[in-house]
């Protein structure tokens, strides 16, 4: 074996994850290449995989990724002379339901913004299309042609081959022993035949990344869970030219392979597995047939195609896959460790995600950053929690049948829950709320009425809680609410070089004096929003910066990467050591009043502003500031003095009609006043200026900060391309999610990224990207015939550059 002592890029792993960051950074120019594998090449957990193709997924910003693959099985065979395997006789998606059936018209409508071809088809069409199916068991299907299957060992070959053909190293029988990272800041891999170092290592090991990565200290987290299909005897019925069959509602798959049936399994519960029951020294791994786990989703393979009942088992396939809390995949440089990378996780759609997912990485690798928007698969974004085992193994279980259960808006996960509380939280299940989880924070979602039922029963339209909901939103706009945010992120940034970090790397002018309060913004170096924040000036060197629960930990790893640089400047995480109690509405003013001899009058304690109050016996740091566009302020407090201050409000508050609010009603309010939220209306591909948030931009204080280059070049282009529009529909029977395709005279040019029901203005509102050639104009939004499609159905809807209820902002100035 010729094992080189040196290669650039190392790549672990030679399964399609591997092999795709090989292809693509091989055509990107990258010619030191060396990928290793300890067995041989798909011999972990590619080769059983089932090989299906599905461009579509249930968001944009995954179809994104995912459409790729169509586009790159279809050439590989003609580049690099291997055939993939590649067919494309296209997926049917068959629904029982009538939930079901809108959940598949929603997916049609996100076809329809990616000119993917797709169709809502009735029973009798579908099974023309298929002739074996029942079609009495169904109540329709989406029909999308150009998906179809492959063969997952010749796919993965084939990428090698493309390596190999511009330049790559492929060497099989190489297992790696240890990984370290060296003073030259390369990394050392030791195999079985010698050592290799290398500036950039990516690992993409499947099931055993995590073990592998923790030699490095670096957490990646995946847990294995059995993965189940069977191959039956050949049937007369089983035609070549069949679709791949998806039965959500019955928790399996069918594909036609060779005259036979393969039908698979995303059971409603999986079964985890121990690493130690995996045998990590035998290629080609299978484990013990499991009826009993299989038996649900056979039984109802056999409802939708009868000939089942009467087919011969040629072959049972348990293999393990592994699965992330989320659902989705972990991609990216890993936080504080540079030039390593992470490509794992693929919850079993390694074959669909692979293609965009390897393409994406190694754009990543050769220019130094993603050139599209990948946060929401970014190895990042997972907190340290996540990957205890306890943890790993309740969670990956429910997250396995996730992939075929309904994807109902605000659909909460149920395991393993009641990670991390509030020190408030039992005064939260005594008022009887309704939690949600974010990145293992209990949260309140909404209140129930005493004595009333508290669970969730979801729906496209109008959940059960939508009637409560809409009481606490009414309170905020004539009343007081009393929300609990303490999950916000919350870091210090200190030291005689904070400022001067600051305004190097955030959008807006930080060097404000005490008790000033920024929104802000750090940017990447397209302009693109990687952060979105407040910063609070505490002192002369001192900051505390907030951002969203859910992207704390990206944040953190985003400001550690750019603190390293600079001396004289600490980052420190104090997301915990505070309990943070948001008061808003038009009696905020007055609730405070009663538990404090602060001065809350608008002369002394203007908007975005900070201070240190006196309430209850302790100190808090109040700061002027809303999410709802109404007079309030947030409160930190100390959280050992929380209960008492909490108790305190709620007393004084009943007096001022306070009611206790969940983030239900917080993202109805926030969408109805048109505040973007990091994820979903801020991304890294939007521009403070497209998100219609130049005023967080200073381009003319003193100094440079990143992003500020390509800034300028936009405000030089003149009109706006892309922007964020606000919209209103005129019929007030539809809601709005987020995700809906926008219409202008009747052509697609963008969807929404958010959207909720305005319980103040009786209709849905939304907001989203549009882009048009000739500029984004006030007369363009007024004129314009504007459509938000829902689940295949046009609805007129009126668009603004402002937002519909208070422009003015007279709420946020009382």
């Amino acid at each position: 074996m010729n094992l080189p002592t040196y290669s650039q890029i190392v790549i672990c792993g030679g399964g399609v994850a591997g092999a795709s960051v090989a292809y693509h950074l091989a055509k990107l120019g990258l010619r030191d290449i060396t990928l290793l594998e300890r067995h041989q090449l798909t011999s972990g957990t590619t080769w059983h995989a089932a090989g299906l193709i599905m461009q579509l997924r249930s968001t944009h910003a995954l179809t994104e990724l995912a459409k790729y693959n169509v586009e790159l099985y279809s050439q590989l065979e003609s580049e690099t002379g291997q055939s993939p395997g590649f067919k494309q006789n296209g997926t049917l998606g068959v629904c029982r339901t009538s939930d079901r059936m809108l959940e598949a018209q929603k997916t049609a409508s996100i076809a329809k913004s990616f000119g993917i071809e797709a169709h809502m088809i009735t029973p009798r069409e579908a099974k023309e299309i298929y002739p074996p199916l029942d079609q009495a068991a169904i109540q329709g299907a989406i029909y999308i042609p150009n998906d179809g299957q492959t063969n997952p060992v010749d796919t993965t070959m084939a990428l090698i081959a493309g390596a190999r053909q511009h330049g790559a190293t492929i060497i099989e029988s190489c297992e790696v022993k240890a990984l370290k990272r060296i003073r030259t800041q390369e990394y050392l891999i030791e195999t079985l035949h010698g050592g290799i170092r290398c500036e950039t290592l990516v690992l993409a090991c499947g099931l055993w990344t995590r073990e592998l990565a923790a030699q490095l200290g670096i957490r990646v987290p995946l847990y294995a869970c059995e993965h189940y299909y069977i191959v039956t005897e050949p049937l007369d019925c089983i035609l070549p030219n069949l679709p791949v069959l998806r039965d959500t509602d019955g928790c399996s798959y069918i594909k036609e392979d060779a005259g036979k049936w393969l039908v698979g399994a995303f059971q409603p519960d999986g079964k985890p597995l121990e690493m130690s029951e995996i045998p990590a020294d035998t290629p080609f791994i299978e484990l013990p047939e499991n009826w009993d786990e299989f038996e649900l989703p056979f039984s109802k393979a056999t409802e939708i195609l009868p000939a089942l009942h009467n087919a011969g088992i040629a072959k049972f396939l348990n293999g393990p896959e592994s699965f992330t809390p989320d659902l989705l995949f972990a991609l990216g440089e890993v936080p504080e460790m540079p030039n390593c990378y992470i490509s794992a996780g693929y919850n079993s759609e390694g074959i669909e995600l692979n293609p965009g997912a390897g393409r994406a990485l190694a754009e990543w690798i050769a220019h130094g950053e993603p050139s599209i928007d990948l946060g929401f698969v970014n190895i990042n974004r997972f907190h340290s929690f996540q990957n205890n085992t306890n943890y790993l193994r309740k969670r990956s279980s429910e997250v396995l049948g996730l992939h075929y259960k309904m994807h109902w808006p605000h659909l909460q996960k149920e395991s393993a829950r009641n990670i991390r509380k509030s020190v408030l939280h039992d005064r939260w299940v005594m008022l009887n709320a309704s939690f949600g989880e974010a990145v293992g924070w209990e949260r309140p979602m909404w209140f129930a009425p005493k004595e009333s039922e508290s669970k969730n029963i979801y729906s496209h339209t109008r959940p059960n809680w939508f009637e409560y909901t809409a009481l606490e939103c009414k309170a905020a706009r004539e009343k007081a609410i009393i929300l609990d945010q303490s999950s916000f992120g919350k870091f210090l940034i200190q030291g005689s070089n904070a400022c001067e970090f600051l305004q190097g790397i955030c959008s807006g002018n930080i060097n404000v004096e005490m008790g000033r309060i920024v929104y802000t913004h750090m940017l990447n170096s397209r302009g693109g929003i990687e952060v979105d924040l407040t910063v609070n000036r505490l002192d002369e060197d001192r900051f505390m910066i907030v951002s969203s629960a859910t992207s704390q930990p990206r944040d953190h790893a985003w400001i550690a990467k750019h603190i390293a640089a600079k001396p004289r400047a600490t980052l420190t995480d104090v997301t915990s050591c505070y309990t943070v109690l948001s008061i808003q509405g038009p009696n905020s003013r007055d609730v405070l009043s009663s538990v404090s001899n602060a001065d809350f009058s608008y002369e002394a304690f203007p908007l975005a502003t900070s201070k240190s109050i006196e309430i209850g016996y302790a100190h808090a740091i109040a700061n002027r500031l809303t999410f709802i566009g109404e007079l309030g302020w947030e409160l930190y407090i100390e959280s050992e003095f929380a209960p008492d201050i909490f108790d305190r409000i709620m007393d004084a508050g009943s007096d001022f009609g306070l009611r206790p609010a969940g983030y239900h009603a917080l993202e109805h309010l926030r969408c109805e006043k048109a505040y973007r939220e990091f994820d979903l209306d801020l991304t890294p591909e939007d521009t403070p200026f497209e998100a219609g948030l130049g005023y967080t931009v200073d381009l003319d204080r003193p100094g440079d900060f990143t992003g500020r280059d390509s800034l300028l070049l936009q405000t030089e282009f003149g009109l706006l391309k892309k922007r964020l529009i606000m919209f209103k529909l005129n019929d007030p029977e539809p809601v709005l999610y987020g995700e809906e395709p926008i219409r202008l005279n009747g052509k697609i040019v963008g969807y929404l990224s958010s959207g909720a029901f305005s319980f103040t203005l009786g209709t849905s509102v939304g907001m989203g990207y549009v882009r048009h050639a000739d500029g984004i104009t006030d007369d363009l939004t007024a004129n314009g015939m504007w459509e938000i499609e829902i689940a295949c159905e046009r609805f007129a809807a009126v668009a603004s550059l402002r937002t519909f209820l208070d422009p003015s902002r007279e709420r946020v100035h009382r």
